[in-house]
């Protein structure tokens, strides 16, 4: 994936996190250094899928992420860049 923004993510980029998404728990996406809400058709295409979800910052993501892993959750990331 090659996307630097919340912006250019397409459904495809989520074909990944959808076909596991039996073992997930919870789907972070870190959104660089500024919070950017995932677009609507993104947010659907999860939900729909039955993928809770949460975008925040990416080191607010990151940090979430080891908390999760610490207490064994089943817990999935996709981080963009600072």
């Amino acid at each position: 994936m090659a996307a630097k923004s919340i912006r250019d993510l397409t459904s495809s980029d989520f074909d990944a996190i959808i076909a596991e998404r039996d073992k997930i728990e919870l789907f972070l996406v870190g959104s660089g250094i500024d919070l950017i809400p995932l677009p609507a058709p993104m947010r659907s295409l999860l939900t729909n899928a039955g993928i809770r979800h949460e975008a925040m910052q990416t080191g607010a993501a990151i940090r979430t992420y080891n908390v999760l892993l610490a207490e064994d959750r089943q817990v999935s990331a996709l981080l963009l860049a600072v």
